[in-house]
């Protein structure tokens, strides 16, 4: 006889990543031209009619983005989503975004040239703005312990405290 799993142990099993996300936008042109162009995200579909557009994060099976253009919702939000990244991206991301003409952003916002770790998952991570200022993030986990002490710093912090140790 099975013993049902707790919700925490389904969801620990099942639950991979968020696959979709969508977020609002003034210009879905523009919007379009950052995600595609800069950031080199593939077009899954537009539908002009819905002022509406599908990009695929990855392959199909990992994850796609919403863009949805002006409508009749306020649009003066911002908000906040992260990129499940390799390491080798994240690590990498402070050179190739400013080449995309993107600014590398730290946890608190401020303009970065090497990734900051978090502490407490621990993670390494990039965070950068969209067209519409919407926080988004490049995350790639780390196989070490964590940390929580270690709050949020530069890589090279995390790696000169391990070396420390």
């Amino acid at each position: 006889m099975n013993t049902p799993q707790t919700p925490e142990d389904w969801a620990a099993e099942h639950i991979l990543g968020i696959y979709e996300t969508h977020l609002p936008v003034r210009d879905l042109d523009r919007s379009l031209a950052f995600y595609t162009g800069q950031l080199g995200l593939k077009l899954a579909r537009r539908l002009p009619e819905r002022d509406v557009a599908f990009l695929w994060t990855g392959p199909k099976e990992v994850g796609m983005l919403g863009l949805w253009g002006a409508g009749s919702a306020p649009l003066g939000m911002s908000l906040h989503f992260a990129f499940r990244a390799t390491k080798a991206a994240v690590l990498g991301a402070c050179t190739q975004l400013p080449a995309q003409g993107i600014t590398p952003l730290g946890f608190t916002g401020d303009p970065i040239t090497e990734p900051v770790v978090l502490g407490w998952m621990p993670a390494i991570s990039v965070y950068f703005k969209d067209p519409d200022g919407h926080s988004i993030e490049m995350l790639h986990m780390l196989e070490d312990a964590a940390d929580p002490a270690f709050g949020v710093q530069s890589y090279s912090d995390w790696q000169n405290r391990a070396s420390q140790a």
